[in-house]
Parts: C-alpha cells; structure tokens; sequence
C-alpha cells in the first residue's frame, strides 16, 4: 500500500478498477499519488479521506462515464481536488474537458495535474457556474459535493445545450432531492430526469448519479 505523508496507509485499487480504465489506468493512478503526496497539504482532501481515495473519490466519480457519449464537451462544476471532471479528462481524451472552479488555489492545483500527467483535453475557468450563463452552452455538464439539487439545477441548466444532459453525483437521498427539485424543472426546461444506480468497483454500496435531460 501506498503511504500517505502523515504515515499512514492509502488503498490500492484491485484489479477490476486497473482493467476499467485500461490504458488511462497509469495517468490515473498518477493523479492519485499526486493527491497522496499534495492533497492534505493543499487543503484539497482530509486525512481520513486518504484511505479510501480510490473508492470513495476516484471509482465514485468515475460512475458518471457511462452516460456521457463520445467526442461532445464536458463542463465539471466546482471541481476542486478533481472529482469529478479530471476523472472524466483522464479516463477520456475523447470529450473537451473544461473545469468550472471558483477558487485560485485550487484553479492551481487543477492546472498542475494537468501540465504534469501532460491533459491536452482540459480547460480551466476560474469562476462561478451562475458567471458563466449567457456566455456560451454545453453538451454536459457534471457535479459533485457541490449543492442541493434544487441550487444545482439553478446553477447548471442555463449552461446545458437544448437535449444535453446534466450529471449529479449524489448520495441515498438523490431520489428525495429530485421530488423537491421538481417544480423548478419546468422552468429550467428539463424533460427526463433519472436515478441511476451504478455499481461500485471497490465497493458495496452503489453510486447515485441524476442524469437530467433538456428538452430540444
């Protein structure tokens, strides 16, 4: 196992998590160690985070792969550590990463992974999500840990182009923050909302990602 900077000891990932990333597995695995070694010290993630990166933070926000298609542009809202879009850039080269965060240092770290495990699909915006409206529209947007449902939905659907797809990352209450989210839908223009629960690699209990569609 690999140790963390305080001594202590930080997951692997098995062999299920090396065989679903396939060939990103080596620049993952580097944007790992680089949170083992950085993270706590830049107030990016919490010591007792560390020994469950993998799972808790790396495999969790890797359960939104599977509903974003090939070649379109992704929008990671308040992306912090990383979770999820440069799990997203790093496991895809295909899609047009841009990394939505408000604060500098963490706007640094994100430019710092970038440069190092060498992302040529990743743009980085120092802002707000509500700064960005009338500025332009995307095909997906995601999120993770950033707000209630509801907040979200105010935040991200002026940024989802008309049949594009916001992604939520969310916890067992998803279904209940989606019942309260309900009346400003048709205001935001959200046609399909679904909770999917996708299976976790490493561990037990699944991920809940709210998949909500805009209507053309």
């Amino acid at each position: 196992m690999q140790a963390a900077p305080d001594g202590s000891f930080v997951e692997q990932p098995n062999e299920a998590v090396r065989e679903f990333f396939g060939p990103q597995f080596g620049p993952m695995d580097h944007f790992a160690r680089m949170l083992v070694e950085e993270g706590e010290l830049r107030g990016l993630i919490g010591p007792r985070e560390l020994p469950r990166l993998w799972s808790r933070h790396i495999v969790n926000s890797a359960a939104v792969l599977g509903f974003i298609p090939e070649g379109v542009q992704v929008l990671d809202v308040g992306s912090g550590a990383g979770f999820p879009g440069l799990v997203v850039a790093i496991a895809r080269p295909d899609l047009d990463v841009h990394l939505v965060e408000p604060m500098v240092r963490r706007c640094e770290w994100l430019a710092d992974v970038a440069g190092e495990i060498g992302l040529e699909n990743v743009t980085i915006h120092n802002a707000r999500a509500e700064e960005l409206h009338n500025v332009g529209e995307t095909d997906i947007v995601t999120s993770r840990a950033v707000a209630n449902l509801k907040q979200l939905t105010r935040w991200t659907m002026p940024l989802v182009l008309p049949g594009g797809k916001m992604l939520a990352l969310k916890g067992r209450r998803a279904a209940e923050e989606v019942k309260a989210a309900r009346p400003l839908l048709k205001k935001f223009n959200v046609g399909r909302v679904h909770v999917h629960e996708v299976s976790s690699l490493m561990e037990e209990e699944s991920t809940r990602v709210v998949e909500m569609q805009k209507k053309r």
